[in-house]
């Protein structure tokens, strides 16, 4: 999986400019679905047919990313930047950014109100797409830009700009190239907008009207060191959501997850986390209602340029999820 893992996460899609990435994906998925479609907000929507026998279940991962958008541009070129998502400003200064047009942008910091010890506010920063004047700026007021940072391989261990959440894309890619013989109509949603307003999940629900429904997408942990107390490891395999900020899993959801791992011998973690949440809190107060839970990916460094996740986990999600899929789903 790691070639898809990094093409998906070195594309550029920050939060309602998706539009790179949901070609990629496309291309990826291409002659695996029975159908493909992308809805008005531009979440794409593959459909994998079952047998006829199940139920009508939705997998989704959000391809859109944190990033930045212009604010405004002074006369010698400078861009002031509001943040798309939750940008924390301890990881901005010398960082670098991409726009969809490709210039690129190093961020700075004003110096004048630098004080020592204390992280500066976000409007405190600025990027420098290397202009001369506000006339040779390559970018606009309302351009958006992502963070650049390589794809790395330490072996087990992953490293990238947005594994949040194009680690679950991944993993959604890849479960739907093995599926098979599954009784249930399985729809592979790939959702905009998750780190912003959540829309694309709640609106991809709402048209699928599904009997049950999964969240794939990145959780904290508590293995780094002076972490806060969390149950959630690297490499201890995938975690089942319990409850986070936004939700709390539908019991037989969550239920359904943990037998279906240990009747397959795979390793999992319950995950409690206290901030928070994931497309999984949209898409169950849909209509009336929808059975939903989440699977986390453990990652370090969230929201930062350098997110890590463990490759056996990301492994083992695929086999937890077709392993839900394989059988009857009673809840």
């Amino acid at each position: 999986m790691k070639d898809i893992i990094k093409k998906l996460t070195q594309a550029y899609g920050p939060s309602g400019y998706e539009h790179q990435i949901r070609q990629l994906i496309r291309e990826e998925i291409r002659g695996h679905a029975d159908e493909m479609r992308a809805n008005a907000l531009g979440s794409l929507i593959a459909l994998k047919r079952g047998s006829g026998r199940g139920k009508k279940v939705m997998l989704a991962a959000h391809m859109d990313e944190i990033g930045v958008m212009v604010t405004h541009i002074d006369e010698k070129g400078f861009c002031r930047f509001a943040s798309i998502g939750g940008v924390f400003p301890l990881t901005l200064l010398g960082g670098r950014v991409v726009f969809g047009n490709g210039a690129v942008g190093v961020i700075g910091m004003e110096e004048k109100h630098f004080e020592r010890g204390k992280t500066p506010p976000l409007d405190q920063f600025f990027i420098d797409v290397g202009a001369k004047d506000k006339a040779s700026c390559p970018v606009k007021v309302g351009d958006a830009a992502g963070f650049l940072r390589p794809f790395e391989d330490l072996g087990d261990r992953l490293v990238a700009k947005t594994m949040d959440d194009r680690i679950g894309c991944a993993i959604l890619v890849e479960t739907l190239r093995k599926l098979r013989r599954c009784p249930h109509d399985v729809y592979f949603v790939f959702t905009v907008q998750e780190e912003m307003t959540l829309a694309g999940a709640g609106t991809s629900a709402y048209g699928i009207n599904p009997d049950m429904a999964l969240a794939v997408d990145v959780t904290l942990n508590g293995d780094t060191p002076e972490a806060k107390h969390m149950a959630v490891s690297l490499g201890e395999g995938p975690a089942i959501k319990v409850q986070d900020s936004g939700m709390v899993a539908h019991a037989g959801v969550k239920e359904l997850m943990v037998r279906r791992a240990e009747q397959a011998g795979l390793p999992y973690q319950l995950e409690v986390l206290s901030g928070g949440t994931t497309d999984a809190m949209a898409i169950q107060i849909v209509r009336e209602g929808i059975p939903t839970g989440c699977l986390s990916v453990p990652c370090r460094y969230v929201h930062s340029p350098s997110e890590m996740v463990d490759y056996q986990d990301v492994q083992n999600s695929v086999k937890l999820l077709l392993a839900i899929l394989a059988k009857p789903i009673e809840l």
